[in-house]
């Protein structure tokens, strides 16, 4: 069986319509982020011990404590926790429910353009998130520490607190995850025709100038974290130039046939 995209849909449904698909489609993604909030909140210890791991890892062996400075921060930090990982867990149900909520009222060969991109969101935002969990946050993480020892006689020490730490991770992650959807960004402009490939490769050094100034802003205030997000990106934004390249030497060979047969002279 062949898969196939049906073309937009034919009938005119009336707005009601529309507001109550929206409203029924917004239950299911409260639902759903309702019930992995509860689950994620079984097991919010868990999740918690899975992201303290790259400061425990910076700290040398056995050294290293988490605290809290409010009776009630522990207890909060757990809800955060939860409220973070059924986020992620649900975004798969999210983009579904926006995507059939969209779909209906697109061409099919917009339904083609765009699915792709839906798909990649989710792939990309995954890798900046692994690339901060497992690079970033150990390397940052250990270079700060390092300035633990001694100050005129007194002992500099680091005891992060647990609300701040888990602040700073999700800075992490969230930074990285986002501006990975860079080449999303770029390529729905540039299929709606906004920008060109010229235009962006033209403005390269605004962008270069951009990309540092989008990483100092999102990251904390260490130049290796800055860094570690402004190379990737770069490397993305070139990237993105050469997908669009392709594409439109693959639309310029597709118009070619077309224009030849247009020349032909008709057969006397």
């Amino acid at each position: 069986m062949v898969f196939q995209v049906n073309d937009i849909d034919e009938t005119q449904a009336p707005l009601l319509d529309h507001l109550l698909e929206l409203r029924t489609r917004l239950m299911r993604c409260i639902l759903a982020l309702a019930v992995a909030f509860g689950v994620c909140l079984y097991f919010a210890e868990d999740i918690f011990g899975f992201l303290v791991r790259p400061l425990t890892a910076a700290f040398p062996p056995g050294e290293g404590r988490l605290v809290y400075t409010k009776l009630y921060e522990a207890f909060f930090v757990e809800l955060k926790v939860a409220l973070f990982a059924a986020f992620l867990v649900c975004f798969p149900i999210f983009a579904n429910q926006l995507w059939a909520f969209v779909a209906p009222g697109l061409y099919a060969r917009e339904k083609k353009a765009f699915l792709p991109f839906l798909i990649a969101t989710p792939i990309l935002f995954t890798m900046g998130a692994a690339l901060a969990y497992y690079v970033v946050m150990p390397t940052a993480f250990r270079w700060l520490i390092g300035f633990q020892g001694t100050r005129g006689g007194l002992k500099l020490e680091a005891l992060p607190s647990t609300g701040d730490y888990l602040a700073l991770v999700m800075q992490f992650i969230f930074a990285f995850g986002i501006s990975f959807l860079l080449p999303v960004l770029l390529l729905l402009l540039n299929r709606a025709g906004l920008v060109s490939r010229q235009q962006l490769a033209g403005a390269r050094r605004y962008v270069i100038v951009a990309i540092t100034a989008l990483a100092a802003l999102i990251t904390p205030p260490d130049v290796l974290s800055q860094l570690m997000l402004a190379i990737p990106l770069l490397i993305l934004f070139e990237g993105s130039l050469l997908v669009m390249w392709l594409g439109d030497r693959k639309a310029a060979k597709e118009a070619a046939p077309d224009e030849t047969l247009a020349e032909t002279p008709p057969a006397t």
